[in-house]
Formats: C-alpha cells, structure tokens, sequence
C-alpha cells in the first residue's frame, strides 16, 4: 500500500470516527435510582462539610465519618474541628457534644425530620419515604445523577428552600443544602472500601 492509500484510509477512519453517532446513556428514572440505592442495605464513609452562613466571612469546616445501616439508622460522627455526634435510630435523634447530650422525637420536630428524612431515605431508596415530603427531580444517567428535592410541607419550607444530592451508580457523593434564609452547607461524601 503506498503512503497516499494509508494516508486516504486514515482520514476516512477519522471521517467515520466523526460521522458515526455518539452513544449517550439512557437518562435514570427514580424508580432505577432508588432501586441501586436500596441495594446497599448499609455502608461507612468519610465526610468533609462546609457550612456558608451570611454572618461570617469564611465557611465552617468538618470532617468526620458517617455510617448507615438501613432502613433507620443514620449516624454523623463529626471529629474535627471538635468532636460531636448526631445519631438518628427510628425516629429518635441524639446528638452529643462535649458533655451535653440532647435526645429528641423527630415527630416533635418536623422541619428538623424533613432534612434528616431526605438523607436517610436516599441512602435506604425510600421513594415514598422522599415523596412523603418532598417533590423529587431527576437529571443525569447511572454514571453521574443528581437529585433535587424540593420540600411540600410549609413548616420544612420555613427552613428549607432545596436539598441537592449528586452521585454515581448506588452511591450518594455530594449533599447540598439551600436553606430558606440563605444559608447552605455543601457535603462531600467518601466511601470506605469495603
């Protein structure tokens, strides 16, 4: 074959690279999304939060560990910059720091229950759990999702204008929270090898 012959069989390759069609993946409904979710009945991660509040200059940080055990336990193990805890069991929540120790009904507490509601019912795949309180929309396929919530009860209104969490397949990566006087906390997940 002489170079010419290479050289035309080498821009018609390229030429078909270019004509062929790109195959994009199909868009995930939240039925295959909360399908994956619930596949994993439990899981251990890393978080790193940062917490924007308009009366200070600079974000709060942490970081700590997370572990959920489905269908009702949802723990937040934060180690810096000071350590405290947040347990959710059932529908009761404790949360320590330092010596003081809180332990509260979420039925008592309904805007509280409906920010801890859309975290543990994503990670459990519990669309009616999410639909009890929130209107869901869904962008993206398997490989990168995102999920919008937006609260339907006015008193999770008062305190919540948007939750936003990203992720890929079965796993929640980003939790963003948009509070409904400004304020936001942004999230960082890291799943622990198994």
């Amino acid at each position: 074959m002489t170079p010419s012959a290479y050289l035309r069989l080498a821009a018609l390759a390229l030429l078909a690279l270019f004509l062929s069609p790109t195959v994009q993946a199909a868009p995930l409904s939240i039925a295959q999304l909360m399908a994956n979710l619930a596949k994993n009945p439990q899981g251990a991660a890393t978080f790193t939060e940062k917490k924007f509040i308009s009366i200070l200059e600079q974000p709060v940080e942490s970081s700590g560990e997370l572990l959920f055990i489905a269908p009702s336990r949802l723990e937040k193990r934060t180690l810096k910059p000071r350590p405290e805890s947040m347990v959710l069991d059932g529908e009761t929540l404790t949360l320590e720091r330092g010596r003081r120790k809180h332990v509260l009904q979420l039925k008592d507490y309904p805007e509280v229950a409906g920010m801890i509601e859309s975290i543990r019912a994503t990670l459990a795949g519990d669309r009616k759990a999410l639909e009890r309180v929130y209107h869901l929309a869904l962008d993206g396929d398997t490989e990168r999702w995102t999920l919008v919530l937006t609260p339907l009860d006015a008193k999770v209104g008062k305190v919540i204008a948007r939750i936003r969490m990203s992720g890929s397949r079965d796993g929640v990566r980003s939790v963003e929270i948009l509070q409904a006087d400004g304020d936001s906390s942004l999230m960082t997940i890291e799943k622990l090898a198994s």
